[in-house]
């Protein structure tokens, strides 16, 4: 009995800090990161809109640098449980007058990708 006993608290202690054995049960959370942004936010973006209102459709940025301030970064990354990772980011950059000027990354206005017809 002693011997089962002291089998049974060392797998205890052994399997409580081993990764490699899968507890069936276990909810791990999808880690998310930065400014989810998407398609439809992009689309709403217009040039010459202001800053109060780039901010207003996508949220604060990310990133605002400190030595220019014509540039926003909207970075987001996601690992889900299972370990895929996916990132996706979107510049927005402005004008002297602090106007929305262009926009670089993942995400481009619908009107812009689509090809004029002729």
């Amino acid at each position: 009995m002693r011997i089962v006993l002291i089998c049974l608290i060392s797998f205890t202690l052994l399997a409580s800090g081993c990764s490699w054995i899968k507890f069936p049960g276990v909810h791990k959370v999808a880690i998310q990161q930065g400014n989810i942004v998407d398609q439809e936010m992009i689309d709403k973006l217009l040039p010459g809109m202001t800053k109060s209102q780039v901010r207003f459709v996508l949220g604060t940025p990310l990133v605002a640098d400190t030595f220019n301030q014509a540039r926003w970064d909207y970075f987001y990354s996601r690992k889900s449980p299972s370990g895929k990772e996916t990132q996706e980011q979107v510049t927005i950059f402005f004008d002297q007058e602090d106007k929305l000027e262009r926009m670089t990354g993942d995400y481009l206005p619908s009107a812009a990708a689509e090809p004029e017809a002729k």
